[in-house]
């Protein structure tokens, strides 16, 4: 069945006109004014809009028209093509024929974001694609006739007029994309290319990683907060050093005099007690305070421990009570190591010191201060009540901490030499507690300045017993004025000046007031005997004595007593 093509006679597509040649060898019956009009009214159209060759179904070019039993001659007179009609109309290129032109040569273009624009595809008749083939979809544009050839005869007949076709957009082969997807349709001219929305699932997706991103992180710092971190902490930490400090620092001095500070532990008679003490010399001899060594008595113990941790037991060698000093001696014992002596004449108010000592029984206890005041006239003990332990110092007081446990220990200056001996401290209470406690330190030291240490020091060692410088004369321990008043009569009812002593020999008499020895002023009879016991027997002393309101001066030779 034909759909929307003419009925009349047209060309066959092997028909050309030959150069030179009729194309007809009879004329052609003219046709009917109706037909003619409705031809020229069919191909006006196509004449001026169409360029390309108007594309013939499938069915339309491979259907054979039936020929009648007897041609006209002038149909047996065209010539004959070179070869047989192809059944399938497949030329090249979809052309009418074998002399068909080629088209134009498409060059690869990318193809605009909206599309490629081609004109509405023609249909095809029986479901098959226009052009025939089985793939592509694509219809050749129609074939226009050319100008050499005749037109085609119409039929004798009237035949019904056939659908009018859609027209081709010029130029259909620069539309045509040879790199598009097979079957696919082509879209038009402005319309945007269509992409698959992936705002939803990328939305999806973000929550979820936002989901995982904080569980994990939610984990992590959990395990930071409760492990700490998430490896082992390491902080910085300076290299290690060799030890050596400047000599005069506090540790370089502590370094350097530990090795000679010893502990004492004393027992006997019920009693015991700790305290300090420090080497003198490479025989054993040992110095420290007569109330470290006083609990021993004649038959006690007493143990020294060293720095290092070594202990040995030691013996008494002497004690004096006045001025607070007892040597002990240790035996068996090599390498010591005696601490230096200083000059306590050269110590100045504010040189800084370094105490060392056992308080409480802490061993090896390192303090610092400086000098405070000096020849500071204290006095200690006391505890018997008779006088006779009743100690009288010149002192050097100090801030360092001195603490109960530190006495007979060294006080040092910058140098490590000893230029004191701890021996009491003034505390804020009276001493005691309820429970039997002792008070600690308050920066209110005092220690025994080395130079009268040594003297007494060596006393003891080389005769077991010290002396101590007198003036011969009692001192009226009650009076309450300004200076030491000499008394009306002695202890035991005698003289107050002893005949043919020191203070007899210079002038000395009952009821005179000393207000200064060697222009120092003095205020009490124990800080008298505190500045006479700080000179050695036969020193000669300038002293300044008011009698009678008149004030007169006096040179005295200090005499010799034996302590206890």
């Amino acid at each position: 069945m034909d759909d929307g093509k003419p009925t009349g006679p047209k060309a066959k597509w092997w028909s050309r006109p030959s150069a030179g040649r009729t194309t007809h060898s009879e004329p052609e019956a003219p046709a009917p004014a109706h037909q003619e009009t409705e031809v020229t009214t069919e191909l006006s159209p196509v004449q001026t809009s169409v360029q390309a060759p108007v594309p013939v179904p499938r069915d339309a070019e491979t259907a054979v028209d039936p020929v009648p039993a007897a041609q006209p001659a002038a149909e047996q007179s065209r010539p004959q093509p070179l070869h047989a009609p192809d059944a399938y109309s497949t030329p090249p290129y979809g052309g009418p024929g074998p002399w068909a032109p080629a088209p134009p040569v498409q060059r690869p273009m990318p193809t605009p974001a909206q599309g490629t624009p081609v004109p509405p595809a023609y249909p095809a008749q029986n479901g098959t694609p226009a052009g025939g083939g089985t793939g592509g979809g694509y219809a050749p544009p129609p074939q226009a006739p050319s100008p050499q050839q005749p037109h085609a005869q119409p039929q004798p007949h009237p035949h019904p007029q056939p659908q009018e076709r859609p027209q081709p957009l010029p130029s259909l082969w620069l539309q045509y994309d040879p790199w598009s997807t097979p079957g696919q349709p082509l879209t038009h001219v402005g319309e945007p290319v269509k992409k698959k929305r992936r705002r939803g699932s990328l939305l999806v997706g973000a929550v979820l990683l936002a989901l995982v991103a904080g569980v994990v992180g939610g984990g992590i710092g959990a395990y930071i907060e409760r492990n700490g971190g998430i490896t082992s902490v390491e902080l910085p930490q300076a290299a290690k050093g060799n030890g050596n400090r400047a000599p005069d620092s506090v540790a370089g001095i502590a370094a350097s005099a530990l090795p000679s500070v010893v502990t004492l532990h004393v027992s006997g008679g019920g009693e015991q007690g700790t305290g300090t003490g420090f080497v003198l010399d490479q025989q054993g001899h040992i110095l420290t305070n007569n109330h470290v060594v006083d609990p021993a008595g004649s038959s006690g113990e007493i143990s020294v421990t060293f720095s290092g941790g070594e202990t040995a037991r030691a013996t008494l060698v002497g004690k004096d009570s006045g001025y607070d000093l007892a040597v002990v001696k240790v035996s068996g014992v090599s390498g010591l190591k005696p601490l230096p002596l200083g000059n306590s004449d050269n110590v100045q108010v504010g040189d800084p010191v370094v105490a060392i000592g056992a308080p409480f029984d802490l061993q090896n206890t390192v303090t610092s201060g400086i000098i405070s005041a000096k020849e500071r006239p204290i006095t200690a003990g006391g505890e018997k009540g008779d006088g006779s332990d009743v100690s009288y110092v010149d002192a050097l007081q100090t801030d360092a901490p001195i603490n109960p446990g530190n006495s007979g220990g060294p006080l040092v200056d910058t140098k490590a030499r000893v230029i004191g001996i701890n021996s009491a401290i003034r505390a804020a209470d009276s001493g005691t507690d309820t429970q039997g406690g002792q008070a600690g330190s308050i920066g209110l030291g005092f220690a025994i300045p080395i130079n009268q240490g040594k003297r007494v020091a060596e006393e003891l060692i080389n005769t077991g017993k010290a002396t101590h410088p007198v003036i011969g004369v009692s001192l009226d321990m009650k009076y309450t004025g300004d200076g030491a008043r000499v008394g009306d009569k002695g202890k035991d009812g005698s003289a107050s000046v002893s005949k043919n002593g020191p203070g007899a020999k210079a002038g000395i008499k009952a009821g005179d007031i000393i207000t200064k020895i060697d222009g120092q002023r003095v205020h009490s009879g124990e800080e008298l005997i505190v500045k006479i016991r700080a000179h050695r027997p036969g020193d000669r002393l300038e002293l300044t004595v008011v009698r009678a309101g008149r004030e007169r001066k006096m040179t005295l030779t200090l005499g010799s007593a034996d302590g206890t």
